[in-house]
């Protein structure tokens, strides 16, 4: 089965996390996964272009924010708040506040 590669917690960055944060998709996103367990790819496109998603799919899980686990045809994507949280204590609490 395939399965997406994820940057490890100590490679985890500043700039990357804020970088997966900067387009305001990303953040809708982010914000919507900080509400629920987990979400598909399909209940969080919405009326976007599948292409355009993917590629910011790609850019929150590169970033370190977003964990895709598949399971069939499915991708279900999870908020890395746990990690967040011990590398960067208190973000995602301000960023999902927002």
């Amino acid at each position: 089965m395939a399965e997406y590669d994820h940057p490890s917690l100590e490679s985890l960055t500043l700039l990357g996390v804020l970088r997966g944060l900067a387009d305001p998709i990303r953040l809708e996103i982010v914000q919507h996964l900080g509400s629920v367990p987990e979400a598909s790819c399909t209940a969080l496109l919405g009326d976007r272009p599948r292409s355009s998603m993917s590629h910011h799919f790609q850019v929150l899980r590169e970033s370190g924010l977003l964990q895709t686990r598949i399971q069939g045809v499915q991708h279900f994507n999870s908020l890395r708040k746990v990690d967040l949280d011990e590398r960067f204590p208190g973000l995602m609490d301000v960023v999902l506040a927002g």
